[in-house]
C-alpha cells in the first residue's frame, strides 16, 4: 500500500448519499408551495435538490425578502424533520461501506448544505457519530454548494489536503463542488440520471457497490484488487 490509509479521508453527502431521504424534501417542498401558493414541479424539485434553501426560494417567488425567506426556509425543514423522521435508516450499502472504510483507516465527515438540526435527527438514531470524525452543516459555510466551501470546511476539520479527501454525492451541485475544491468524486444516482452526474469520477446506482479500495484507487493509493467495489 503507497498510502496511510490515515492520511486519508472521505466526504459524505446526508440527503440522497447516506440516507433515503429524498422522498420527505420531496413532501415538504410540495407541502410549503400548497400553503404558500408556490409553482412546484418533479422536474424543478430534481433539479434543484442539493440546493441551499436560499438559492432555490428566490426561484420560487422572484424579489423575496430576506426576513420571508427564513420564515419559508424554516418552515420547510420543521416539515421536512416530521415526515423524514417517520422512516430513519441508513441508504442500502451505507453501514458495510462505513465499516470497512473505518476498518481500513479512512478519516470520514458528513459534509451537507442542510441546518445541523436536520442532521440531528439521524445522528444518535443511526449512531453516526461511530463512524464520522467531523461534521460540516449550513451554518458554518458562507456559500453552499456548488462553491467548495462544505468540502473544504470538512477537509480541514479533518485535518487533511483537499487532494487527499474523496467525496460521494448525488446532486449536480454537489459533483461540481467536489470538484472545486480539487476532489474526487462519486457519484450515486439515487436522485438523478446517470447522465446527469457524468462529471463524477466514478457513477454507482448504490453504497452497496462501493469499498475501501475504491477510494484508495480515486486517491492514489492501491488499486482494488479483482472483484472489490463492484
Amino acid at each position: 500500500m503507497t498510502t496511510e490509509n490515515h492520511k486519508l479521508g472521505v466526504i459524505f453527502d446526508l440527503d440522497g448519499v447516506l440516507i433515503d431521504s429524498g422522498w420527505a424534501h420531496r413532501q415538504a417542498w410540495f407541502d410549503l408551495a400548497a400553503r404558500e401558493g408556490l409553482e412546484m414541479s418533479d422536474e424543478f424539485f430534481s433539479d434543484t435538490f442539493g440546493m441551499q434553501n436560499d438559492a432555490i426560494l428566490p426561484l420560487l417567488r422572484p424579489g423575496i425578502s430576506k426576513q420571508e425567506m427564513d420564515a419559508l426556509a424554516d418552515w420547510k425543514e420543521q416539515r421536512y424533520r416530521q415526515v423524514v423522521a417517520e422512516r430513519v435508516t441508513l441508504a442500502e450499502g451505507a453501514e458495510a461501506l462505513l465499516d470497512d472504510l473505518k476498518g481500513r483507516g479512512f478519516r470520514l465527515a458528513i459534509g451537507s448544505s442542510a441546518p445541523p438540526e436536520n442532521l440531528d435527527v439521524f445522528w444518535s438514531v443511526l449512531s453516526l457519530a461511530d463512524y464520522f470524525d467531523a461534521r460540516v452543516t449550513k451554518e458554518e459555510i458562507a456559500r453552499s454548494k456548488p462553491a467548495p466551501d462544505t468540502f473544504l470546511r470538512a477537509a480541514e476539520k479533518l485535518g487533511l489536503p483537499p487532494q487527499r479527501c474523496a467525496v460521494v454525492e448525488d446532486a449536480v451541485a454537489g459533483i461540481e463542488a467536489a470538484q472545486t475544491a480539487g476532489m474526487p468524486v462519486v457519484g450515486v444516482t439515487s436522485t438523478r440520471k446517470p447522465e446527469d452526474l457524468a462529471r463524477a469520477n466514478r457513477i454507482v446506482r448504490r453504497l452497496s457497490e462501493l469499498a475501501a479500495s475504491d477510494f484508495l484507487e480515486l486517491l492514489g493509493g492501491s488499486k482494488p484488487s479483482s472483484g472489490d467495489g463492484a
